[in-house]
């Protein structure tokens, strides 16, 4: 039977993380807090920030940048999408 808890995001009853996704206690905020599906869609959202903005993961600044995008994704506001982003089309 799988774990559920209260996600923060979409404060719904949800399918909780198998594990916390990253160590320490960011980790384990995300784990107590963000269900499977909201942290699906932060993967997805950090792929696109990644790809549009060219982040590279080994420069301090961009993990920085995602950690704070991060943030406010999952527990805040909401991460915007860069200016003129056009999702590609499915063929």
């Amino acid at each position: 039977m799988q774990k559920t808890i209260h996600c923060q995001k979409h404060q719904a009853h949800s399918q909780a993380l198998d594990q916390a996704p990253m160590p320490g206690p960011t980790g384990e905020k995300i784990f107590n807090q963000i269900c499977s599906n909201c942290w699906d869609e932060w993967l997805k959202h950090q792929t696109m920030l990644i790809n549009e903005y060219r982040l590279s993961l080994i420069n301090p600044e961009a993990r920085k940048f995602l950690s704070t995008e991060r943030e406010k994704f999952l527990f805040g506001p909401g991460s915007n999408k860069p200016e003129g982003f056009v999702p590609q089309q499915k063929i």
